[in-house]
């Protein structure tokens, strides 16, 4: 293969090191090195050669092309295998709904999450069950990461520069669930939004920090799910009121009590749907009497539809625990699923 991107050299690893940090080019932590065989290994995984464009970025005219995304991530960990889902999620990632500029430079400080859908799961060995939200293992980790450092490299996405977050918060340093598809009756978030169940996909969300709710005191639908709506109503209130795809992470516990009563996820999104909104006089309870004005019993709901409530099944298989992750900005930034092996714009 003939690559665009010059060749570095140094006397050893730790040099290599300083060097990758001293230029910019790492989130802070060691990275692997970026060798021309490792390079290779990822595009011929993905059967890609290094200048196929997967798409530009449309405010600064970036191009992303396939070599420059297979650098960033051999230098996050990642495998061969793992770079068909990195490559698809910069596919999503660069769809116009994502508003990836917008997501990757606001002083809201989301970040880009990546969930995993289908065969890709087992394959790479990704895990869904116990810690789901804690990066537990080799795939989440680095895919997660790929995608930062990406934005890194190839977008200036560096705080202070293109990243202007006021806080930001721990999931961009790199991103990644996966789906468990294995112990519920519920179709997959993939197949949902248009993907069939034996086709892999990543769905790709710029998101902000995971909300944890409990609730082990009940088995009635309606009350388990009360509490995932009141979450989202605590968000529309402490930060923002415009509707948009909240992501509700549902463990195991949680999803026996609602499968076993018949409930499927679309009576969830339903359920979650109606109870979801607020008025706009709530802002004056939290501190921004002033933006009340006389449109007090204006109402605002979550989601302006209920196929926005992005339901997934995973967790651990005990613990009455649940996740809400909030939008960044409402609809401004649309959650996007893509099937691994098909650009969206090519």
């Amino acid at each position: 293969m003939t690559f665009q991107s010059a060749a570095l050299s140094a006397r050893d690893f730790t040099e290599a090191q300083a060097l990758l940090h001293e230029k910019g080019w790492t989130d802070g932590l060691p990275v692997m090195l970026p060798t021309e065989d490792s390079v290779a290994a990822c595009l011929a995984e993905a059967l890609m050669p290094p200048e196929q464009l997967l798409g530009i970025e449309p405010v600064r005219g970036r191009p992303i092309t396939a070599e420059k995304v297979a650098i960033n991530a051999v230098m996050a960990g990642c495998a061969p295998e793992h770079f068909p889902a990195v490559v698809t999620a910069w596919n999503a990632m660069l769809s116009p709904p994502f508003l990836l500029h917008g997501a990757t430079s606001s002083t809201g400080g989301c970040a880009v999450l990546a969930i995993l859908h289908g065969p890709q799961i087992r394959e790479l060995g990704a895990g869904s069950t116990f810690s789901a939200l804690g990066g537990r293992d080799r795939a989440l980790n680095c895919i997660g990461r790929a995608l930062r450092l990406g934005l890194i490299n190839l977008l200036d996405v560096r705080p202070g520069e293109a990243d202007r977050a006021t806080l930001g918060h721990p999931g961009k340093l790199g991103w990644c669930l996966a789906e468990d598809e294995n112990h519920t009756s519920w179709e997959t978030l993939a197949e949902q939004r248009g993907v069939p169940r034996e086709a892999s996909a990543v769905t790709v969300m710029a998101a902000m920090a995971p909300r944890q709710i409990m609730n082990e005191w009940t088995t009635a639908p309606e009350e388990i799910l009360e509490t995932y709506a009141a979450e989202v109503r605590a968000n529309l209130r402490h930060y923002s009121i415009w509707p948009g795809n909240y992501l509700l992470v549902i463990p195991q516990q949680h999803r026996t009590h609602l499968e076993a009563a018949g409930w499927s996820k679309a009576d969830v999104q339903r359920f979650v749907f109606e109870r979801a909104r607020i008025k706009r006089r709530e802002w004056g309870e939290v501190g921004k009497g002033t933006v009340v004005r006389d449109r007090g019993d204006w109402e605002y709901p979550a989601f302006e539809r209920p196929e926005d409530v992005l339901v997934l099944a995973a967790g651990g298989p005990a613990g009455g625990f649940g996740a809400v992750i909030p939008p960044w900005l409402g609809n401004k930034s649309r959650a996007v699923t893509a099937p691994v092996g098909v650009c969206i714009d090519c």
